[in-house]
């Protein structure tokens, strides 16, 4: 799969509020996906900072495309769970989120994601999520 075939199943098939953040797919691998969001006025809280359900809702857009990466088409998945710990305010011009599964079985698939601020590059959550197949 491609970043622009991912970047289209983006487009026509996720909810308005998630492609409102604007997420930009740059790699989708077997191994790993790489996508991004503007910080915008419109996901900053009190105290100029991204807020945490931005964040959260970016970690698990890009893990479900680690999942469609690595399965190399997209399936129906549903988030089980997702456990998102902040680690520090996050600011600047971007989010980043590499985004990896750790395992997939017949009927789960478990992934992790680190999100970065840019142009800092300092980490400002880690995620894992479990997907039901």
């Amino acid at each position: 799969m491609t970043p622009e075939t991912a970047q289209s199943i983006l487009d026509q098939g996720f909810a308005p509020w998630v492609k409102a953040l604007s997420p930009v797919i740059s790699e989708i691998t077997p191994e790993r996906t790489v996508m991004s969001i503007p910080i915008t006025p419109d996901i900053k809280r009190i105290g100029d900072i991204v807020s945490g359900q931005a964040l959260a809702a970016l970690a698990d857009t890009a893990m479900v495309f680690a999942c469609f990466g690595h399965l190399d088409a997209p399936a129906p998945l549903g988030t089980v769970t997702l456990d998102t710990q902040f680690l520090r305010p996050a600011t600047g011009d971007s989010i980043r989120c590499e985004a990896e599964v750790t395992r997939a079985g017949k009927s789960m698939i478990f992934a992790r994601c680190t999100l970065i601020a840019e142009p800092s590059g300092k980490p400002v959550a880690l995620a894992t999520a479990t997907f039901a197949r």
